[in-house]
């Protein structure tokens, strides 16, 4: 018995368009990277990109669960001295929503140069409109 192995340019990959409209930010994260990465397919191999293209439609649309809004604060550094900067969720989601689900899956993505790669197939849209009707995407369900 030999162990299958996917060699990354024989992986067919699919596009599919996830609706963001009233999911919670967490749960639609963590079911795109699993996507992203080809964790639902039968052919996973950890060291390979065997994931497809997602597109995420309606981005402002997600919501959070609890008191989340005001409490979570999407912190970063601008790199000087005393450059800590936060933001609430409520605020981010209004500014930047497509930043705010970007910046969520991106975290659960492996971290170096195969992360990378996996996540430049997705493309996060604040809106109902997208560019990418040209691939034939096919629309999917997340629970």
């Amino acid at each position: 018995m030999n162990t299958y192995m996917a060699k990354g340019e024989t992986v067919e990959r699919n596009w599919y368009v996830v609706d963001a409209t009233d999911m919670v930010l967490g749960r639609l994260s963590s079911q795109v990277a699993a996507i992203l990465r080809g964790k639902h397919k039968p052919i996973y191999t950890p060291h390979v990109d065997t994931g497809d293209h997602v597109i995420i439609v309606n981005a402002a649309k997600v919501r959070l669960t609890g008191k989340k809004l005001d409490d979570k604060k999407y912190i970063h550094h601008t790199g000087y001295p005393g450059g800590i900067r936060e933001v609430s969720y409520r605020t981010l989601l209004k500014t930047k929503p497509e930043f705010a689900v970007y910046e969520s899956i991106r975290r659960m993505m492996p971290k170096g140069p195969l992360g990378a790669q996996m996540l430049k197939k997705l493309r996060v849209y604040a809106g109902a409109e997208h560019e990418h009707a040209a691939q034939k995407p096919e629309a999917l369900s997340l629970k």
